[in-house]
């Protein structure tokens, strides 16, 4: 049976955002490189908009819990999961949303929602967790609010960084990029496009360009979320050393987009393993964390090609050697207590209008 216009809202909003892999050039992308990045249907991020007498920002069940059995549950909880969830995330994109409309003159309806989240993208696992929930929240706000076609596509990851810039989270366009698009996106963010158009330069690239990959986490993953700390110093006071390294890194990206268009995917598994070495020039074992460093060790011992996701906490491999090479992947991981699965590569979420928009500009 048909539902009603009516009904539809009355029901709600659904909107989903998946987990985002860097296959390279990151963390380039928060000094003015590029970036090759996809999402993965593994792994999402689900926010739901129902109108509501007044606003309502719905805690988590899970993610946001405040009851605990006992004081050492409380503090192992914190230990593992940390003090923060996914209501401060809805909360700052429902605020940078709000400013960014009233700046440009966009007009919103008068009407409450209450809005809730859920997810199973696994925490500091470098998957970007935290901006999916807040990408498929403002996906929710540009359709409740019918200003999604005033708000361009190229602009939105700026908002939802903006958002956890607001909570103090440090981070590039990178992951937003990849999560506002969906599937495999090259990125240009060099100084040039971000100075004059306000972003930079994304491509929406074909699924089927990509090999297969495998993905790798700890059970435990590190905490991401400090690994840029003295790299950016260094790049801000104008250290050479950094600031040529990164250059590297970003060419990495635009080589691999290359690649990728020409299948040679030894190649692609070359720039790979020269991702990760560089990075691991700049930032130094004792910032990258003994477990992240030994998932690489763990997938370059039966020769596949290995980097970080994001910032650490899981890693994207490839076996350019075939089938063999994948068995003796699984069997390493499994002997070292790492889990490991095969990507399955999300399609994009753009609209046909957002993409035909795309290919006009």
């Amino acid at each position: 049976m048909a539902v009603t216009a009516e009904a539809a809202a009355e029901i709600g909003l659904e909107r989903r955002a998946y987990a985002r892999v860097g296959l390279l050039g990151n963390p380039s992308d928060v000094y003015g490189g590029r970036a090759l990045s996809f999402t993965i249907a593994d792994f999402s991020a689900t926010v739901r908009l129902r109108p509501s007498p007044e606003l309502l920002i719905q805690p988590h069940p899970h993610h946001d819990l405040v009851a605990f059995p006992s004081l050492p549950q409380l503090v192992s909880r914190l230990q593992s999961e940390g003090y923060y969830g996914g209501v401060r995330l809805l909360m700052a994109i429902c605020k940078v949303f709000y400013n960014h409309c009233i700046q440009n003159n966009i007009s919103l309806k008068a009407e409450n929602f209450t809005l809730s989240y859920d997810t199973n993208i696994p925490r500091q696992a470098g998957l970007s967790g935290s901006s999916a929930i807040v990408c498929a929240a403002l996906s929710c706000l540009l359709d409740f609010y019918d200003v999604r076609h005033l708000i361009k596509v190229e602009m939105r990851p700026n908002l939802i960084l903006n958002a956890e810039k607001e909570l103090g989270i440090v981070a590039g366009l990178q992951d937003r990029v990849a999560q506002v698009y969906g599937g495999l996106v090259y990125m240009d963010f060099s100084q040039e496009h971000m100075g004059k158009l306000g972003h930079g330069i994304y491509m929406p690239l074909d699924v089927n360009l990509l090999p297969p990959l495998y993905l790798i986490y700890a059970e435990n993953p590190s905490d991401s979320g400090k690994v840029h700390s003295t790299v950016r110093q260094r790049w801000l006071d104008g250290d050479e050393f950094i600031i040529s390294r990164m250059k590297e890194v970003a060419q990495l990206a635009f080589d691999g987009h290359k690649a990728l268009l020409q299948k040679d995917y030894t190649e692609l598994a070359r720039l790979m393993n020269k991702n990760f070495d560089l990075r691991r020039e700049m930032f130094g074992d004792d910032v990258l964390g003994s477990v992240n460093i030994k998932m690489v060790e763990v997938a370059r011992r039966v020769g596949a090609a290995s980097k970080f996701t994001g910032s650490g906490g899981a890693v994207v491999a490839l076996c350019p050697d075939g089938d063999s090479q994948v068995e003796h992947l699984r069997e390493a991981c499994q002997e070292a207590g790492f889990v490991i699965q095969q990507v399955k590569v999300a399609p994009s979420v753009l609209t046909d209008a957002e993409l035909s928009s795309l290919l006009a500009s």
